[in-house]
């Protein structure tokens, strides 16, 4: 059985800490989800460490669903989340909700992800509403760092630091069961975290939010393009990968692999048969 929004709540209630990582694909879902990862999220941040772009904003709609149906099939515990892309559900509440839908019933998520606060307050409203859990995403919004000027700590001033915590109450009011605290000052995270009743999950904004996410790539040092200052390499698995493709190009070029170990067998009489035939 997968793990529930009640579930994750009462990891809140109890103060025991949440892990979250992203996943894009069956193989590593799989993994994640025999480690014991109890949440795992479909980012859009595929765009940027599987597809390539140079943001987030590229990524559409059919391109997150492909990839949220793999990590779903290499999933039976965690609880899988789907982010919503760019402009799938800023135009109406009616196309947010449709949009929603899919990523659930043809994804197989158990719940959406999408940016912003107060503004998609009313959207977040109607599609809890009608029984798709909502997790919500506050301060550094990479959909929106067009307008925010770049990829910057947010809630700084006074001014964006009130706006963060109405925008955070706005969520929880609206329904939504957990919200994302990207690139937050670490006070201000805390502050967050002990207004609401809903679980924070943290990225780059400190330790005392309920619970953390990382970039699964960023943790086992697979995307070396950049490395946030929020995430650590757990391992260096680029340093691994380029080593085994490496010696096996080596081997291959070399005529040391494939040996008799790594190839099949067949009745000699038939060959000698086939080769009489020729």
């Amino acid at each position: 059985m997968r793990v529930s929004i009640k579930d994750i709540a009462g990891m809140k209630q109890r103060g025991e800490k949440i892990p979250m990582l992203t996943a894009y694909d069956y193989t590593t879902a799989k993994l994640m989800d025999e480690a014991g990862v109890p949440f795992i999220l479909v980012g859009d941040s595929l765009g940027m460490v599987v597809l390539g772009y140079d943001s987030t904003i590229y990524v559409t709609l059919d391109e997150m669903l492909h990839h949220i149906k793999a990590v779903v099939r290499g999933s039976s515990k965690a609880l899988v989340v789907g982010d919503m892309p760019f402009m799938t559900y800023q135009v109406s509440i009616t196309e947010a909700l449709h949009n929603a839908g899919r990523i659930i019933q043809e994804g197989g998520a158990q719940a959406v992800k999408l940016e912003g606060g107060e503004p998609v307050a009313e959207t977040v409203k109607r599609i809890v509403d009608c029984g798709i859990p909502v997790m919500g995403h506050l301060g550094l919004t990479p959909q929106s760092s067009y307008q925010l000027g770049g990829f910057k700590v947010q809630g700084k001033t006074v001014e964006t630091a009130r706006q963060l915590l109405k925008d955070a109450l706005s969520l929880q009011e609206a329904g939504a069961f957990s919200l994302v605290l990207e690139c937050v000052p670490s006070p201000m995270a805390k502050l967050v975290t002990d207004r609401l009743s809903i679980p924070t999950i943290g990225i780059g904004a400190g330790p005392d939010c309920d619970g953390q996410v990382q970039v699964v790539s960023d943790i086992l040092g697979l995307y070396t393009d950049f490395v946030p200052k929020h995430a650590r390499q757990f391992a260096h698995m680029a340093d691994e990968v380029k080593k085994a493709v490496f010696n096996y190009a080596s081997e291959v070029k070399a005529g040391s692999f494939p040996t008799a170990k790594q190839s099949y067998t067949m009745d000699e009489g038939i060959l000698d048969t086939l080769i009489a035939e020729l």
